[in-house]
């Protein structure tokens, strides 16, 4: 038996040489209203509240299609833009969902916050609302269209202010993340592809489990794929680096079996101008998209976690889907900490991004390049050190997600919070990284803590 395995067995972390959370105090549940357990989404009573930005998008944030819902608080510094096809729902609820963590922001707080224009398309509804819990929509813009309750709409000029930082923040962090200088930061583990699975596997000790992909996370016919993770100790956080200009996700993705690893898992994408998340699933773990050019599609069923762009985000639906959500979790993990002082050129930030490697080679966990000699001779199964080549980067447009629940959802628990000053640390003995700004190192950093 290895020490890696046998560390495995029991649950052993080798220490991190620094770790940090996300930058400007994102990530976890902020507030006296944070629940003590996160159930899976359901529509059962408000379960708690949460100051913290569950969703925060650099660009413009559109509902299309048959998109249902967001919750918990959402931040957009563009316009808010809302046109759904007819035939379907012509609501959309933000801040508190039917179903989902049933984790609302605090009740008359804001739940979303414009820093453009809110428009919303004649015949339907945003709604900020449920029982006796409602929120404020806050824009610096202009307001078009029905809003809900009718006390919701909050013109401010300055609406956006105090969250402008983070979106440099964000992309800075996310190159950081991925990489160290030019090259792809070192990995502790592996991953393969086998038939529509995905498998990630840890080395068994690591506080942070970093993996290298370079394709896109579709099955060997370009279908939906599932994720599976092994060798993950006990509260470890795993941060999944998917590098490339074009990248796509498609799968089936359900509940974790891994007890607390949604909280502490992180798909970063430093490089895509062009992400499209897709597929009948309840994706697990937080998204961090680093380019403020990007543009990322989502027409998933659900995702389960914070979701952090510093683009625009098109929440949609495909086909005959409908009742696409985005539900609230935190994030908790330590991810690496970074140098503001490492990369004096600026090239970091640069918002192209870096070139990825053009023959799609994937990482060794010892950090060594990977063959580049063409595909590897295992034609049936897809490894982390072989080429990998891409699949479709249009991906396919699965949903069976069904009809979507009542949008008005149950009646809310009548119980309010307590609301601590927004930025209080839920996690006194983990100091915040406050407003600094990361960049390339080998150390550890967390996601910043929104100010407001």
């Amino acid at each position: 038996m290895t020490v890696a395995t046998a560390a495995a067995m029991v649950g052993m972390l080798a220490p991190a040489a620094a770790a940090d959370p996300l930058p400007g105090g994102l990530g976890p549940c902020l507030g006296s209203g944070c629940p003590d357990v996160w159930n899976e989404p359901n529509n059962g009573p408000v379960a708690g509240y949460d100051e913290n930005i569950n969703i925060y998008v650099g660009g413009d944030f559109l509902v299309r299609e048959a998109a249902a819902e967001a919750e918990g608080k959402i931040v957009t510094l563009g316009q808010f833009d809302m046109d759904k096809r007819d035939g379907v729902s012509q609501v959309y609820n933000v801040g508190i969902v039917g179903v989902g963590s049933r984790v609302a922001p605090p009740n008359g707080s804001d739940y979303l916050t414009v820093g453009g224009d809110v428009t919303v398309a004649a015949g339907e509804r945003l709604l900020a609302e449920e029982g006796s819990n409602s929120g404020r929509v806050a824009y610096a813009g202009t307001l078009s269209g029905t809003v809900e309750p009718a006390g919701a709409p909050r013109p401010d000029p300055g609406a956006t202010a105090p969250f402008t930082g983070l979106r440099p923040q964000l992309t800075e962090a996310s190159r950081c993340y991925a990489y160290d200088g030019d090259a792809h930061r070192a990995t502790t583990g592996d991953w393969e592809r086998v038939g529509d699975t995905f498998t990630f596997t840890g080395d068994g000790t690591s506080a942070i489990q970093v993996f290298d992909v370079d394709t896109n996370l579709v099955s060997e016919t370009n279908g939906n794929a599932g994720f599976t993770f092994t060798g993950i100790p006990a509260g470890a956080t795993v941060l999944v680096n998917v590098y490339g200009d074009a990248r796509t996700v498609a799968t089936f993705m359900g509940a974790l079996p891994n007890p607390g690893l949604r909280e502490r898992l992180l798909w970063n994408f430093p490089d895509a101008t062009d992400l499209t998340l897709s597929g009948p699933a309840q994706f697990q773990g937080s998204v961090l998209v680093g380019q403020p050019a990007s543009t990322t599609t989502l027409t998933m069923s659900g995702t389960n976690g914070r979701f952090y762009t510093a683009g625009s985000l098109t929440h949609t639906s495909s086909g005959a889907s409908g009742g696409q959500e985005i539900h609230a979790y935190p994030f908790d993990g330590d991810l690496p900490t970074c140098d503001p002082d490492a990369d004096t050129d600026g090239s970091h930030a640069d918002s192209d991004g870096p070139d990825s490697d053009a023959d799609g080679s994937h990482s060794h966990a010892d950090g060594s390049d990977a063959d580049s000699h063409g595909p590897d001779p295992d034609a049936d199964r897809s490894h982390s050190h072989a080429d990998g080549s891409d699949a479709d980067p249009h991906g396919p447009d699965a949903h069976a997600d069904g009809p979507h629940p009542d949008a008005d959802g149950p009646d809310a628990d009548p119980h309010r919070p307590h609301s601590h000053p927004h930025g209080a640390d839920p996690h006194p003995h983990r100091p915040h990284a406050g407003p600094h700004r990361p960049h390339a190192d080998v150390e550890a950093d967390p996601l910043p803590v929104p100010p407001g």
